[in-house]
């Protein structure tokens, strides 16, 4: 091998060195680098920025109600408690409806040694099919019987898992009452017949949940209902057997099935004994780490409430409840043992402490044999059934043994059946009809749309000046990029690139919102450049959420706020920045959006005047289309306002802002598809009508998907 030389060594150096070099500089310019937050020790976790902002906003609802906790003295103080609890946990997931006839059907039964299976369905709801099984010992006698309820898998109570818990039970000689969780199971609720399985792809379990909480938020209640409801009825059904002796019920479930199984245990005072496995933390560590889980897991603005998972197990104390938890499961164990101890402490107050328990292990999400052996103690002792809690081997059946409809799922083995989405469309229509009356009357409507859209959105006005970081410029041809941070809500900050011509003094603005954020449209040739050619300031900012300060919103809801009304409160924070600035025309501030994100424009142009023209391009029709189909484009779902169905919808808030300039192109449905004629007549009559009877007719227009940017701002600002 050839020796290299020091000289040579240095030049292979320097020429590295070069190429480094230009890679940052091309004949003398940088290569530009638009991201603000970029070497800012404060801003650095800009991922994290929205989550860590809604913690401490909920952590402030925890802070009050551990307050609260710590006044609790005496027995009278938790019968106060539990009665306060009790009447939020029914006005936060109710109302429920008035009972039906469950119609029980029984589509097949199985011998086994010592039991048999009965393969059964029940209504919850007219038309909407539970399908399980009950496990019933064999003996004569009443006997206590156990809810059991599903975490998530795709097979439901029939996973090789849950079947080994509820044989053991039944081995114990409790009946067992295993029912299919909406979604799984027989119970896939948007059924592909051809495919059989969901319409939202194979194992769609927690995605088809939030989904489905999608469309019920719209209309201001939480999934989490029709859970409830499910197992209520399947109580009810118990009742039914003459088998089951009424005065010794419980219930338990693992993981997800634990999160329904605290829920009955809270809601059903029949229910004597549960038992919570992989699921109790509490929602300040559950914040704290892994974050919200599906749709079904958050109640509607429950943490605004106060609730957290203490709560579903103190309203029913003195009656006995186990919380099982593995020290390494995501469900924080610290938080399932902070949970304890305060749960233990209410019911010492109550001379009850024998009947709460912890039961640990070290182990991740799951059923340990040690788990399954205390969950039989623990039935045994409280529902009054004495033997060996002793694990068994149990011989399980296969998938198609415990199939109950002829067909494998629900929506295809009764021509009557409903599903979450078909419910909550037919009751969402009493919403839209008041909606459309409130809508006759259109100046005492558009009077109250600002206060309730600020209150469900949870927008903060605010302040009127706006701080701000210079991070620096880049020089274009005919125009420079300036970066700023602006000071967003709380600890948060707004990346934002203005644009400024480079000839002139004073300019008409627009606030350019992107779904992707500030760098989407912000290269050369691109349609921010067209605008600022064009004469236009263009403010470009990453609403939090976006771009820089990408990140989860999802515990918005939970706290009565919205990602769409946190976000207005940037695009108004801008609005007041580009006041500031002695080169923006403050009577010529408009605003532009693009498809999912037009609803946060809307909402900010509702609580700020000063955004004097709006262009929405590609929005959503409104959020009724959302509701009243089977399908829509989930990527819709960050946008919502929970209970937003219930006061309002997007077609009032263009109403509101006549006779301001509104300019819409592209108009799209729930599914992302351009809308037909009629849809466009009677989704935006209101908004007409709105504008007519202001005289202001021709300051609201629909223009063709194909029109330009540029084209619709000039019709705005003229």
């Amino acid at each position: 091998m050839k020796k290299i030389s020091v000289t040579e060594l240095l030049k292979a150096n320097l020429l590295i060195a070069f190429v480094i070099f230009n890679s940052y500089q091309v004949f003398g310019q940088e290569v530009e680098n638009l991201n603000v937050l970029d070497n800012w020790i404060n801003w650095s976790d800009g991922k994290n920025m929205l989550r860590l902002h809604l913690n401490q906003q909920a952590f402030s609802y925890f802070d009050q109600r551990d307050s609260e906790i710590n006044n609790i003295k005496t027995k009278t103080d938790v019968v106060n408690r539990q009665k306060k609890i009790k009447d939020v946990l029914w006005q936060t997931v109710g109302p429920f409806p008035e009972k039906t006839a469950l119609n029980t059907k029984v589509t097949g039964t199985i011998k086994k040694a010592g039991y048999k299976i009965e393969k059964i369905i029940y209504e919850s709801l007219p038309g909407f099919y539970v399908t399980g099984c009950i496990y019933l010992p064999d003996g004569k006698g009443k006997k206590p019987a156990i809810l059991f309820t599903s975490g998530h898998t795709m097979d439901a109570f029939r996973n090789k898992s849950y079947q080994t818990m509820i044989l053991n039970l039944v081995k114990k000689g409790f009946i067992v009452l295993a029912i299919d969780p909406i979604s799984q199971g027989e119970r896939i609720q948007l059924y592909d017949p051809d495919k059989k399985i969901s319409l939202l792809g194979a194992g769609a379990i927690t995605r088809e949940h939030s989904y489905l909480g999608t469309q019920t938020l719209i209309s201001g209640t939480s999934i989490a209902r029709y859970f409830i409801w499910d197992g209520i009825r399947g109580i009810d059904y118990l009742l039914t057997r003459d088998e089951v002796d009424p005065q010794r019920l419980g219930v338990t479930g693992q993981s997800g099935g634990g999160t329904q199984a605290a829920y009955l245990y809270a809601f059903d005072e029949r229910i004597k004994a549960g038992a919570i496995v992989n699921y109790i933390t509490g929602f300040r560590r559950l914040l704290e780490s892994i974050g919200p889980q599906d749709a079904e897991q958050n109640f509607y603005h429950g943490v605004l409430k106060g609730i957290t998972h203490a709560d579903l197990l103190e309203v029913r104390a003195p009656n006995s409840v186990m919380i099982c938890a593995g020290t390494r499961d995501f469900f924080s164990i610290q938080g399932a043992r902070e949970t304890y101890s305060e749960v233990k402490n209410m019911y010492n107050i109550l001379e009850a402490g024998s009947k709460v328990e912890l039961v640990e292990d070290d182990y991740g999400h799951g059923y340990t044999i040690k788990f399954r052996e205390n969950i039989c103690a623990f039935f045994q002792e409280h529902l009054d059934i004495p033997g060996n809690p002793k694990d068994e081997e149990v011989m399980l059946s296969d998938l198609s043994e415990l199939t109950v409809t002829k067909t494998g799922n629900t929506t295809t083995a009764f021509e009557n059946a409903e599903t979450v989405s078909s419910i909550n469309s037919k009751e969402s229509k009493k919403l839209v009809d008041n909606l459309n009356i409130s809508r006759k009357n259109i100046h005492a409507h558009l009077d109250n749309i600002h206060a309730k859209a600020q209150n469900l959105s949870g927008y903060i006005p605010p302040d009127v000046v706006t701080e701000s970081v210079f991070r620096g410029r880049y020089q274009r041809d005919g125009y420079s990029v300036e970066m700023y941070a602006l000071a967003g809500e709380g600890k948060c900050v707004i990346p934002l690139l203005l644009f400024v011509p480079g000839k002139g003094s004073l300019f008409p603005t627009v606030i350019y919102i992107h779904p992707h954020g500030k760098n989407a449209d912000s290269q050369t040739g691109g349609k921010i450049e067209q605008l600022v050619n064009a004469g236009y300031i263009v403010a470009v900012p990453d609403v939090i959420g976006t771009g820089e300060t990408e990140g989860n919103s999802s515990v918005a809801m939970l706290i009565g706020r919205s990602l769409v009304g946190i976000q207005a409160g940037d695009v108004v924070r801008v609005a007041n920045f580009l006041k500031q600035r002695n080169d923006v025309d403050a009577k010529k501030i408009g605003g532009i959006a693009f498809g999912k994100i037009c609803p946060t424009l809307l909402h900010a142009a509702v609580m700020d005047e000063s955004i004097q023209t709006i262009s929405l391009i590609d929005p959503l029709i409104s959020y009724q289309s959302i509701v009243e189909n089977k399908l829509f484009n989930d990527e819709l779902s960050n946008y919502i306002v929970a209970g937003s169905l219930t006061s309002y919808d997007l077609p009032d808030l263009i109403g509101y802002l006549s006779p301001r300039k509104v300019a819409l192109a592209g108009i799209r449905d729930q599914m992302g598809q351009l809308i037909t004629k009629s849809l466009e007549e009677s989704g935006l009559s209101f908004p007409k009508s709105a504008y007519s009877a202001k005289q202001s007719s021709n300051h609201f227009k629909v223009f063709p998907e194909s029109e330009s940017v540029s084209f619709l701002l000039k019709w705005c600002f003229e």
